[in-house]
């Protein structure tokens, strides 16, 4: 029996490789799959070794969303699987929110087809380079149960009239149509996918891990408010950024054109 459904692999940099490992069922969101990610992103936040942060998979399935067998064998419970499919989408929505929440980019390599709460994961990611052959849909509306909450990520990635197009046709997109409407980076080929994600990931780690977490957790709060909420919580993120020991030590190697020696974690 496979121990885990995950791996993961510390690269230089400080650059961890997280990999979803099963294949046989398309490396759907089980519920041990979600746990062992969340544990895993969980262990890797709290890393100070750790920099940068990439989901992939294997096969030519990203993931698949959530594992339609589990949730057919529930309806056998006493209550016709009301409690098991709400702590399944309860725990689905853990892992979005802390992917946006851990302060270590996380950057998706998208290596085959993302559908439904796969497509949900990659929207969640901070960032996403995915093959030229990758595929993405919101099919859930084909089996009549409608990508609730894959929707919230995706239509904080994408137009509204392109989200709604995704969740009312259920159709699969492109990497091209994909870039185009930004729900993921770039696109490249399949032999270089992994090269590019991993140049990506080392140029991130190069940078202040302190400046990295104080922008990641502005950015996404400062989405969410009015523009001139949005401008007073980000002038006093500045103004306290601006007194920590790497913007002065950055400051001062820009004006010295030298390379900067990070400090702060």
């Amino acid at each position: 029996m496979k121990e885990s459904l995950i791996n993961i692999f510390a690269q230089d940099n400080g650059i961890i490789r997280v990999t979803l490992d099963d294949e046989g069922n398309k490396n759907a969101l089980s519920e041990v799959m979600i746990s062992e990610l969340i544990e895993a992103i969980s262990e890797a936040n709290n890393n100070k070794e750790v920099n940068v942060i990439i989901i992939a998979s294997t096969g030519n399935v990203f993931c698949s969303g959530h594992n339609l067998k589990e949730i057919t064998a529930a309806r056998n419970n006493n209550d016709d699987g009301a409690s098991y499919f709400k702590n399944l989408f309860d725990l689905c929505s853990s892992l979005m929110q802390l992917i946006v929440s851990c302060p270590k980019p996380v950057i998706a390599e998208v290596g085959g087809i993302a559908t439904a709460a796969g497509c949900q994961l990659v929207a969640s990611c901070d960032l996403a380079i995915s093959s030229d052959t990758a595929q993405f849909a919101t099919p859930g509306v084909n089996i009549g149960l409608f990508c609730s909450t894959p929707m919230v990520a995706l239509s904080r990635n994408v137009s509204k009239k392109e989200a709604m197009k995704m969740l009312l046709t259920g159709d699969m997109i492109d990497a091209v149509e994909a870039k185009r409407i930004s729900l993921i980076n770039d696109y490249v080929s399949e032999d270089k996918l992994e090269e590019s994600v991993n140049s990506l990931a080392k140029k991130i780690s190069k940078k202040s891990l302190m400046t990295i977490k104080t922008g990641k957790e502005a950015f996404y709060k400062q989405y969410e408010m009015s523009l001139s909420d949005a401008y007073e919580y980000t002038s006093m993120v500045m103004a306290q950024n601006t007194l920590r020991d790497d913007a002065k030590e950055g400051i001062s190697s820009f004006i010295e054109k030298r390379d900067p020696s990070w400090q702060d974690n």
